[in-house]
């Protein structure tokens, strides 16, 4: 049986990861992964990666369109969020555990984040980026010459 990381949902692969780093934090003696903590710049970094992520989860809603990364897309959103950032829901996820990161503030929470960005930004993506491209043609092209894929 071959496993493949596009089976598994982002959300799915964002809990993983931060129970993996959850695991590694408490079994490593206190102060020894230390990096830097902050919990008003964690919270206010969440609050920020919750609204994106929702902001562009409610467009997607608002047009039918699939919001699991593998489904047939039904229609390519241009407004709201997606005029910034093509990506506003994994920004989203990356702003939330980043967040986590900042209130514990130890070296397993930043190299969850680091880790999620990176499974996402080479795996996800450009999945997406070429399942987008042969449905919505130069439409899409045309939008992601014009928008970011982050920020």
């Amino acid at each position: 049986m071959k496993i493949r990381i596009l089976d598994y949902r982002p959300p799915k692969i964002a809990q993983l990861l931060v129970l993996t780093a959850a695991l590694l934090h408490w079994a490593t003696p206190p102060g020894h992964l230390h990096i830097y903590a902050n919990q008003l710049l964690g919270i206010i970094v969440g609050t920020g990666g919750f609204a994106i992520m929702m902001w562009g989860w409610w467009l997607f809603r608002k047009f039918g369109t699939a919001i699991c990364p593998t489904a047939k897309s039904q229609h390519l959103v241009t407004s709201g969020i997606y005029r910034f950032t093509r990506n506003p829901m994994y920004l989203g996820l990356v702003g939330m555990l980043l967040a986590i990161a900042i209130v514990v503030g130890t070296f397993p929470f930043y190299l969850a984040a680091v880790a999620y960005f990176v499974v996402i930004n080479h795996v996800f993506c450009p999945y997406e980026e070429s399942k987008l491209a042969e449905t919505f043609g130069d439409g899409y092209r045309s939008y992601k010459n014009n928008v970011r894929r982050w920020v």
